[in-house]
Protein backbone atom coordinates (compact mmCIF):
# COMPACT_ATOMS: atom_id res chain seq x y z
CA UNK A 1 0.00 0.00 0.00
CA UNK A 2 1.43 3.57 -0.80
CA UNK A 3 2.10 5.80 2.30
CA UNK A 4 -0.86 8.70 0.77
CA UNK A 5 -3.08 5.20 0.93
CA UNK A 6 -2.19 3.98 4.57
CA UNK A 7 -2.51 7.70 6.24
CA UNK A 8 -6.20 7.99 4.21
CA UNK A 9 -7.31 4.09 5.56
CA UNK A 10 -7.99 5.10 8.66
CA UNK A 11 -9.88 8.26 7.69
CA UNK A 12 -12.38 7.20 5.57
CA UNK A 13 -13.66 4.52 8.04
CA UNK A 14 -13.94 7.54 10.75
CA UNK A 15 -15.32 9.41 8.07
CA UNK A 16 -18.11 6.79 7.11
CA UNK A 17 -19.21 6.06 11.07
CA UNK A 18 -19.52 9.95 11.73
CA UNK A 19 -21.51 9.87 8.62
CA UNK A 20 -19.96 12.14 6.40
CA UNK A 21 -20.37 10.35 3.24
CA UNK A 22 -19.79 12.96 0.40
CA UNK A 23 -16.27 13.35 2.27
CA UNK A 24 -16.27 9.06 2.22
CA UNK A 25 -16.74 8.88 -1.75
CA UNK A 26 -14.53 12.23 -2.35
CA UNK A 27 -11.58 10.28 -0.82
CA UNK A 28 -12.21 6.76 -2.11
CA UNK A 29 -12.73 7.81 -5.61
CA UNK A 30 -8.79 8.88 -5.61
CA UNK A 31 -8.11 5.35 -4.26
CA UNK A 32 -6.49 2.38 -5.84
CA UNK A 33 -8.80 -0.26 -5.99
CA UNK A 34 -6.90 -2.41 -3.90
CA UNK A 35 -6.16 0.16 -1.15
CA UNK A 36 -10.01 0.62 -0.82
CA UNK A 37 -10.31 -3.31 -1.09
CA UNK A 38 -8.55 -2.94 2.14
CA UNK A 39 -10.52 -0.34 4.07
CA UNK A 40 -14.17 -2.26 2.83
CA UNK A 41 -11.96 -5.37 4.89
CA UNK A 42 -11.76 -2.98 7.96
CA UNK A 43 -15.15 -2.39 8.17
CA UNK A 44 -18.21 -4.35 10.25
CA UNK A 45 -21.00 -5.72 7.60
CA UNK A 46 -22.92 -3.02 8.20
CA UNK A 47 -20.64 -0.47 7.35
CA UNK A 48 -19.33 -2.02 4.35
CA UNK A 49 -23.06 -2.00 2.62
CA UNK A 50 -23.33 1.53 3.29
CA UNK A 51 -20.23 2.10 1.92
CA UNK A 52 -20.59 0.19 -1.18
CA UNK A 53 -24.52 1.45 -1.61
CA UNK A 54 -22.66 5.01 -1.36
CA UNK A 55 -20.13 4.35 -3.82
CA UNK A 56 -20.84 4.84 -7.15
CA UNK A 57 -20.85 0.77 -9.29
CA UNK A 58 -17.38 1.46 -11.43
CA UNK A 59 -15.48 1.94 -7.97
CA UNK A 60 -16.94 -0.60 -5.58
CA UNK A 61 -17.05 -3.18 -8.27
CA UNK A 62 -13.29 -3.10 -8.39
CA UNK A 63 -12.82 -2.49 -4.74
CA UNK A 64 -14.81 -5.87 -3.78
CA UNK A 65 -12.92 -7.98 -6.45
CA UNK A 66 -9.66 -6.93 -4.51
CA UNK A 67 -10.77 -7.93 -1.36
CA UNK A 68 -9.47 -10.98 0.46
CA UNK A 69 -11.44 -14.41 -0.05
CA UNK A 70 -12.01 -14.53 3.89
CA UNK A 71 -13.66 -11.42 4.11
CA UNK A 72 -16.53 -12.51 1.56
CA UNK A 73 -17.82 -9.99 -0.53
CA UNK A 74 -19.98 -11.98 -1.67
CA UNK A 75 -22.39 -11.35 1.35
CA UNK A 76 -22.16 -7.45 0.56
CA UNK A 77 -23.27 -8.26 -2.77
CA UNK A 78 -26.47 -10.50 -2.15
CA UNK A 79 -27.32 -7.96 0.61
CA UNK A 80 -27.68 -5.12 -1.69
CA UNK A 81 -30.66 -4.43 -3.95
CA UNK A 82 -31.15 -6.59 -7.06
CA UNK A 83 -30.64 -3.39 -9.06
CA UNK A 84 -27.33 -1.93 -7.44
CA UNK A 85 -26.17 -5.61 -7.10
CA UNK A 86 -26.53 -6.00 -10.72
CA UNK A 87 -24.87 -2.87 -11.84
CA UNK A 88 -21.83 -4.07 -9.94
CA UNK A 89 -21.45 -6.97 -11.81
CA UNK A 90 -22.14 -5.17 -15.15
CA UNK A 91 -19.38 -3.34 -14.25
CA UNK A 92 -16.71 -6.25 -13.13
CA UNK A 93 -14.72 -8.64 -15.54
CA UNK A 94 -16.63 -11.43 -16.20
CA UNK A 95 -14.14 -13.75 -14.04
CA UNK A 96 -14.04 -11.31 -11.14
CA UNK A 97 -18.37 -11.62 -11.21
CA UNK A 98 -18.29 -15.12 -11.74
CA UNK A 99 -15.99 -15.88 -8.67
CA UNK A 100 -18.18 -13.43 -6.31
CA UNK A 101 -21.08 -15.48 -7.55
CA UNK A 102 -20.10 -18.76 -7.29
CA UNK A 103 -20.06 -18.53 -3.58
CA UNK A 104 -23.61 -17.38 -3.33
CA UNK A 105 -26.50 -19.81 -2.99
CA UNK A 106 -28.39 -20.73 -6.97
CA UNK A 107 -31.37 -19.11 -5.57
CA UNK A 108 -28.96 -15.84 -4.98
CA UNK A 109 -26.92 -16.06 -7.87
CA UNK A 110 -30.32 -15.40 -10.19
CA UNK A 111 -31.65 -12.88 -7.93
CA UNK A 112 -29.01 -10.91 -9.15
CA UNK A 113 -28.37 -12.10 -12.04
CA UNK A 114 -32.07 -11.65 -13.12
CA UNK A 115 -31.27 -7.98 -13.41
CA UNK A 116 -27.89 -8.09 -15.28
CA UNK A 117 -28.65 -6.61 -18.73
CA UNK A 118 -26.15 -9.17 -20.62
CA UNK A 119 -25.72 -12.16 -18.35
CA UNK A 120 -24.34 -14.78 -20.76
CA UNK A 121 -20.23 -14.62 -20.36
CA UNK A 122 -21.05 -14.80 -16.43
CA UNK A 123 -23.29 -17.91 -16.57
CA UNK A 124 -21.00 -19.61 -18.76
CA UNK A 125 -18.39 -19.53 -16.83
CA UNK A 126 -20.52 -20.38 -13.47
CA UNK A 127 -21.30 -24.09 -15.43
CA UNK A 128 -17.04 -24.55 -14.81
CA UNK A 129 -15.81 -25.40 -11.41
CA UNK A 130 -14.65 -22.63 -9.53
CA UNK A 131 -11.30 -24.62 -9.09
CA UNK A 132 -10.46 -25.26 -12.77
CA UNK A 133 -9.40 -23.47 -15.68
CA UNK A 134 -12.60 -22.73 -16.80
CA UNK A 135 -13.45 -20.90 -13.67
CA UNK A 136 -10.35 -19.42 -13.47
CA UNK A 137 -10.60 -17.93 -16.85
CA UNK A 138 -12.02 -15.01 -18.57
CA UNK A 139 -13.94 -15.03 -21.86
CA UNK A 140 -12.30 -11.73 -23.30
CA UNK A 141 -9.58 -11.92 -25.43
CA UNK A 142 -8.40 -10.03 -28.74
CA UNK A 143 -8.37 -11.87 -31.83
CA UNK A 144 -7.43 -12.21 -35.67
CA UNK A 145 -8.59 -13.78 -38.24
CA UNK A 146 -5.41 -16.55 -39.28
CA UNK A 147 -6.92 -14.74 -42.78
CA UNK A 148 -6.07 -11.37 -41.98
CA UNK A 149 -3.07 -8.93 -43.05
CA UNK A 150 -0.90 -7.07 -40.79
CA UNK A 151 -2.73 -3.62 -41.33
CA UNK A 152 -5.84 -5.48 -41.23
CA UNK A 153 -5.30 -6.99 -37.46
CA UNK A 154 -3.60 -3.94 -35.92
CA UNK A 155 -7.51 -2.30 -36.91
CA UNK A 156 -8.87 -5.19 -35.40
CA UNK A 157 -7.11 -4.97 -32.21
CA UNK A 158 -7.84 -1.34 -32.22
CA UNK A 159 -11.66 -1.91 -32.40
CA UNK A 160 -11.12 -4.81 -29.50
CA UNK A 161 -8.70 -2.93 -27.23
CA UNK A 162 -11.06 0.04 -26.65
CA UNK A 163 -13.72 -2.84 -24.87
CA UNK A 164 -10.64 -4.21 -22.93
CA UNK A 165 -9.02 -3.13 -19.45
CA UNK A 166 -5.26 -4.96 -20.51
CA UNK A 167 -4.57 -7.92 -22.66
CA UNK A 168 -1.07 -9.65 -22.96
CA UNK A 169 -1.30 -11.60 -26.45
CA UNK A 170 -3.45 -11.91 -29.67
CA UNK A 171 -4.93 -14.79 -30.78
CA UNK A 172 -5.31 -15.87 -34.37
CA UNK A 173 -8.34 -18.03 -34.90
CA UNK A 174 -10.10 -19.33 -37.91
CA UNK A 175 -13.48 -18.91 -39.23
CA UNK A 176 -14.79 -21.08 -36.84
CA UNK A 177 -13.20 -19.80 -34.02
CA UNK A 178 -10.62 -22.51 -33.64
CA UNK A 179 -7.15 -21.35 -32.05
CA UNK A 180 -4.24 -21.35 -34.29
CA UNK A 181 -1.62 -19.39 -33.49
CA UNK A 182 -0.47 -16.44 -31.28
CA UNK A 183 0.60 -13.06 -32.56
CA UNK A 184 3.93 -11.42 -31.60
CA UNK A 185 2.89 -8.15 -31.29
CA UNK A 186 6.70 -6.85 -32.30
CA UNK A 187 6.58 -8.67 -35.50
CA UNK A 188 2.85 -7.60 -35.98
CA UNK A 189 4.15 -3.80 -35.77
CA UNK A 190 7.22 -3.93 -38.20
CA UNK A 191 5.56 -5.84 -40.49
CA UNK A 192 4.43 -4.45 -43.81
CA UNK A 193 0.73 -3.82 -43.73
CA UNK A 194 0.04 -6.00 -46.68
CA UNK A 195 1.98 -9.57 -45.07
CA UNK A 196 -0.31 -12.37 -44.06
CA UNK A 197 -0.87 -12.69 -40.86
CA UNK A 198 0.07 -16.76 -41.28
CA UNK A 199 3.64 -15.54 -42.23
CA UNK A 200 4.08 -14.85 -38.90
CA UNK A 201 2.26 -16.16 -36.61
CA UNK A 202 3.54 -18.38 -33.95
CA UNK A 203 2.14 -21.77 -32.39
CA UNK A 204 1.08 -21.72 -28.69
CA UNK A 205 2.97 -22.50 -26.29
CA UNK A 206 1.06 -24.44 -24.08
CA UNK A 207 -3.22 -24.43 -24.04
CA UNK A 208 -5.73 -25.65 -21.27
CA UNK A 209 -8.87 -27.40 -21.72
CA UNK A 210 -11.48 -25.67 -19.26
CA UNK A 211 -11.91 -28.57 -17.13
CA UNK A 212 -7.71 -28.75 -16.07
CA UNK A 213 -7.24 -27.96 -12.51
CA UNK A 214 -6.36 -24.71 -11.24
CA UNK A 215 -2.70 -25.92 -9.54
CA UNK A 216 -1.83 -27.61 -13.02
CA UNK A 217 -2.47 -24.01 -14.94
CA UNK A 218 -0.03 -22.51 -12.71
CA UNK A 219 2.26 -24.95 -12.83
CA UNK A 220 2.11 -25.02 -16.72
CA UNK A 221 2.50 -20.52 -16.76
CA UNK A 222 5.37 -20.81 -14.30
CA UNK A 223 7.18 -23.40 -16.29
CA UNK A 224 6.56 -21.41 -19.83
CA UNK A 225 6.71 -18.25 -18.67
CA UNK A 226 4.27 -16.91 -20.31
CA UNK A 227 1.52 -13.96 -19.46
CA UNK A 228 -1.90 -15.50 -19.74
CA UNK A 229 -3.18 -19.29 -21.21
CA UNK A 230 -5.69 -19.91 -23.51
CA UNK A 231 -8.63 -22.32 -22.76
CA UNK A 232 -9.57 -24.38 -25.51
CA UNK A 233 -12.52 -26.91 -25.97
CA UNK A 234 -12.02 -30.25 -26.89
CA UNK A 235 -12.20 -29.58 -30.44
CA UNK A 236 -9.52 -26.62 -30.47
CA UNK A 237 -12.06 -23.46 -30.04
CA UNK A 238 -11.00 -20.72 -28.62
CA UNK A 239 -12.85 -20.04 -24.74
CA UNK A 240 -11.05 -17.72 -22.86
CA UNK A 241 -7.85 -17.19 -21.30
CA UNK A 242 -5.83 -17.65 -18.06
CA UNK A 243 -4.18 -14.38 -17.17
CA UNK A 244 -1.37 -14.50 -14.66
CA UNK A 245 -2.88 -12.23 -11.81
CA UNK A 246 -5.39 -14.89 -11.39
CA UNK A 247 -2.63 -17.38 -11.31
CA UNK A 248 -1.08 -15.42 -8.16
CA UNK A 249 -4.33 -15.66 -6.63
CA UNK A 250 -4.94 -19.67 -7.20
CA UNK A 251 -0.64 -20.10 -6.03
CA UNK A 252 -1.45 -18.03 -2.93
CA UNK A 253 -4.44 -19.63 -1.88
CA UNK A 254 -3.35 -23.54 -2.57
CA UNK A 255 0.02 -22.43 -0.48
CA UNK A 256 -2.04 -21.66 2.45
CA UNK A 257 -4.49 -24.64 1.76
CA UNK A 258 -1.63 -26.60 1.84
CA UNK A 259 0.23 -25.21 4.84
CA UNK A 260 -2.59 -25.51 7.24
CA UNK A 261 -3.37 -28.85 6.14
CA UNK A 262 0.22 -29.70 6.68
CA UNK A 263 -0.52 -28.42 10.18
CA UNK A 264 -3.36 -30.94 11.03
CA UNK A 265 -5.93 -28.04 10.65
CA UNK A 266 -8.84 -28.00 7.94
CA UNK A 267 -8.19 -26.14 4.87
CA UNK A 268 -11.72 -24.53 5.73
CA UNK A 269 -10.43 -22.70 8.21
CA UNK A 270 -10.46 -19.18 7.93
CA UNK A 271 -7.26 -17.10 8.90
CA UNK A 272 -9.57 -14.01 9.81
CA UNK A 273 -11.93 -16.39 11.50
CA UNK A 274 -13.48 -16.62 15.40
CA UNK A 275 -12.40 -18.28 18.24
CA UNK A 276 -15.47 -20.50 17.87
CA UNK A 277 -14.17 -21.29 14.30
CA UNK A 278 -11.19 -22.51 14.63
CA UNK A 279 -11.68 -24.79 17.79
CA UNK A 280 -14.31 -25.94 15.11
CA UNK A 281 -11.74 -26.77 12.56
CA UNK A 282 -8.82 -28.22 14.96
CA UNK A 283 -10.63 -30.13 17.59
CA UNK A 284 -11.11 -33.39 15.04
CA UNK A 285 -7.27 -33.62 14.11
CA UNK A 286 -6.47 -32.80 18.18
CA UNK A 287 -8.67 -36.12 18.44
CA UNK A 288 -6.94 -38.08 15.87
CA UNK A 289 -3.74 -37.25 17.35
CA UNK A 290 -5.17 -38.33 20.91
CA UNK A 291 -5.84 -41.32 19.74
CA UNK A 292 -2.72 -42.08 17.76
CA UNK A 293 -0.66 -40.38 21.07
CA UNK A 294 -2.62 -43.56 22.95
CA UNK A 295 -1.57 -45.96 20.54
CA UNK A 296 1.82 -45.02 20.90
CA UNK A 297 1.86 -44.70 24.65
CA UNK A 298 0.44 -48.82 24.31
CA UNK A 299 3.54 -49.77 22.79
CA UNK A 300 5.29 -48.31 26.51
CA UNK A 301 2.56 -50.06 28.32
CA UNK A 302 4.00 -53.21 26.93
CA UNK A 303 7.33 -52.96 28.38
CA UNK A 304 6.71 -51.26 31.38
CA UNK A 305 8.74 -53.93 32.89
CA UNK A 306 11.85 -53.17 30.94
CA UNK A 307 11.79 -49.35 31.81
CA UNK A 308 11.06 -50.39 36.05
CA UNK A 309 14.35 -52.24 35.11
CA UNK A 310 16.21 -49.71 33.44
CA UNK A 311 15.31 -46.05 34.42
CA UNK A 312 17.33 -44.64 31.64
CA UNK A 313 15.14 -46.03 29.19
CA UNK A 314 12.96 -42.84 30.01
CA UNK A 315 15.22 -40.53 29.36
CA UNK A 316 16.19 -41.43 26.15
CA UNK A 317 12.77 -42.57 24.93
CA UNK A 318 11.88 -39.05 24.19
CA UNK A 319 14.94 -38.02 22.06
CA UNK A 320 14.50 -41.04 20.26
CA UNK A 321 11.49 -40.91 19.20
CA UNK A 322 11.42 -36.65 18.85
CA UNK A 323 14.59 -37.17 16.76
CA UNK A 324 12.47 -39.71 14.39
CA UNK A 325 9.55 -37.10 14.24
CA UNK A 326 11.78 -34.25 13.30
CA UNK A 327 13.52 -36.30 10.66
CA UNK A 328 9.82 -37.58 9.26
CA UNK A 329 8.58 -34.27 9.50
CA UNK A 330 11.51 -32.42 7.16
CA UNK A 331 10.87 -35.76 4.06
CA UNK A 332 7.53 -35.03 4.46
CA UNK A 333 7.96 -31.39 3.56
CA UNK A 334 10.13 -32.23 0.60
CA UNK A 335 7.93 -34.97 -0.87
CA UNK A 336 4.70 -32.62 -0.25
CA UNK A 337 6.55 -30.24 -1.92
CA UNK A 338 7.67 -32.28 -4.61
CA UNK A 339 4.13 -33.31 -5.43
CA UNK A 340 3.05 -29.91 -5.15
CA UNK A 341 5.62 -28.72 -8.03
CA UNK A 342 4.39 -31.50 -10.18
CA UNK A 343 7.84 -32.74 -9.94
CA UNK A 344 7.15 -36.64 -9.15
CA UNK A 345 6.59 -38.55 -12.75
CA UNK A 346 5.54 -42.27 -12.80
CA UNK A 347 8.12 -44.91 -11.76
CA UNK A 348 9.98 -42.51 -9.61
CA UNK A 349 8.61 -42.91 -6.29
CA UNK A 350 10.43 -45.80 -5.33
CA UNK A 351 13.88 -43.37 -6.07
CA UNK A 352 12.09 -40.50 -3.95
CA UNK A 353 11.60 -43.25 -1.02
CA UNK A 354 15.21 -44.79 -1.20
CA UNK A 355 16.60 -41.30 -0.78
CA UNK A 356 14.72 -40.19 1.70
CA UNK A 357 15.30 -43.72 3.48
CA UNK A 358 19.36 -43.27 2.72
CA UNK A 359 19.72 -39.53 4.14
CA UNK A 360 17.45 -40.52 7.11
CA UNK A 361 20.01 -43.22 7.74
CA UNK A 362 23.07 -41.11 7.35
CA UNK A 363 21.93 -38.68 9.63
CA UNK A 364 20.77 -41.63 11.76
CA UNK A 365 24.58 -42.21 12.54
CA UNK A 366 25.55 -38.82 12.83
CA UNK A 367 22.87 -38.30 15.76
CA UNK A 368 23.85 -42.23 17.06
CA UNK A 369 27.06 -41.43 17.31
CA UNK A 370 26.46 -38.01 20.09
CA UNK A 371 23.06 -39.93 21.46
CA UNK A 372 24.79 -43.42 21.63
CA UNK A 373 28.23 -41.80 23.23
CA UNK A 374 26.23 -39.94 26.56
CA UNK A 375 23.69 -43.52 26.85
CA UNK A 376 27.43 -45.14 27.12
CA UNK A 377 28.14 -42.59 29.33
CA UNK A 378 25.23 -43.07 31.20
CA UNK A 379 24.64 -46.81 31.73
CA UNK A 380 28.08 -48.44 29.82
CA UNK A 381 28.86 -49.27 26.27
CA UNK A 382 25.87 -52.12 26.11
CA UNK A 383 23.37 -49.64 27.16
CA UNK A 384 24.90 -47.08 24.74
CA UNK A 385 25.11 -49.52 21.54
CA UNK A 386 21.33 -49.94 22.32
CA UNK A 387 20.75 -46.44 21.64
CA UNK A 388 22.57 -45.76 18.58
CA UNK A 389 20.99 -48.89 16.82
CA UNK A 390 17.52 -47.51 17.89
CA UNK A 391 18.55 -43.96 16.62
CA UNK A 392 19.85 -45.12 13.13
CA UNK A 393 16.80 -47.66 13.15
CA UNK A 394 14.19 -44.71 13.78
CA UNK A 395 15.59 -41.89 11.57
CA UNK A 396 15.17 -44.49 8.50
CA UNK A 397 12.23 -45.02 9.12
CA UNK A 398 11.00 -41.35 9.47
CA UNK A 399 12.49 -41.20 5.96
CA UNK A 400 10.69 -44.07 4.82
CA UNK A 401 7.72 -43.08 6.57
CA UNK A 402 7.95 -39.21 5.49
CA UNK A 403 7.83 -40.23 1.61
CA UNK A 404 6.03 -43.09 1.29
CA UNK A 405 2.82 -41.71 3.26
CA UNK A 406 2.02 -38.60 1.09
CA UNK A 407 3.09 -40.30 -1.74
CA UNK A 408 0.84 -43.15 -1.46
CA UNK A 409 -2.11 -40.61 -0.40
CA UNK A 410 -1.34 -38.90 -4.39
CA UNK A 411 -1.92 -42.31 -5.75
CA UNK A 412 -5.13 -42.74 -4.06
CA UNK A 413 -6.10 -39.46 -5.39
CA UNK A 414 -6.29 -38.18 -0.98
CA UNK A 415 -4.36 -34.74 -0.81
CA UNK A 416 -1.23 -35.67 0.15
CA UNK A 417 -1.19 -32.24 2.46
CA UNK A 418 -3.11 -34.44 5.24
CA UNK A 419 -0.65 -36.29 5.48
CA UNK A 420 0.40 -34.41 8.06
CA UNK A 421 3.00 -34.43 11.11
CA UNK A 422 0.32 -35.86 13.18
CA UNK A 423 0.48 -38.96 11.27
CA UNK A 424 4.04 -39.77 10.45
CA UNK A 425 5.50 -38.45 14.13
CA UNK A 426 3.00 -40.65 15.62
CA UNK A 427 4.02 -43.26 13.39
CA UNK A 428 8.32 -42.71 14.70
CA UNK A 429 6.79 -42.55 18.06
CA UNK A 430 5.63 -46.07 17.93
CA UNK A 431 8.86 -47.38 16.05
CA UNK A 432 11.00 -45.39 18.03
CA UNK A 433 9.76 -46.68 21.08
CA UNK A 434 9.65 -50.10 20.21
CA UNK A 435 12.94 -50.24 18.40
CA UNK A 436 14.29 -48.92 21.84
CA UNK A 437 12.71 -50.84 24.82
CA UNK A 438 12.43 -54.00 22.31
CA UNK A 439 16.44 -54.23 21.69
CA UNK A 440 16.77 -52.87 25.58
CA UNK A 441 14.78 -56.24 26.61
CA UNK A 442 16.05 -58.63 24.27
CA UNK A 443 20.30 -57.56 24.67
CA UNK A 444 20.28 -55.63 28.51
CA UNK A 445 18.13 -57.81 30.73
Amino acid sequence: MSPRAAKQKPNLAELLRAGRIDEFIALALDMEAVDLADVLSSLDDDERLTAVRALPPEVSSEALAEMPEEEHAEDTLAALEPEQAADIVDEMADDDAADLLQDLDPEEQERILSAVEDRTEVDRLLAYDEESAGGLMTTHVVTVLDAATAGEAIEAIRRQAEEMEGFYQVFVVDGAHHLVGLLPLKDLVTSPPERGVREFMEAPDITVTPDRDQEDVARLMARYNVPSVPVVDAGGMLLGRVTFDDVIDVVEAETTEDLLQFGGVSADEELGGSWAEAVRSRLPWLYVNLLTAFAAASVVLVFSDAIRELKWLAVFMPIIAGMGGNAGTQALAVSVRRIALGQVSAGEEIGIVGKEVVVGLVNGIASALVAGGIGWMAAGPQFGAVVALAMVANLGVAGFAGAFVPLFLERLRIDPAIASSVFVTTFTDMCGFFLLLGMATHFLL
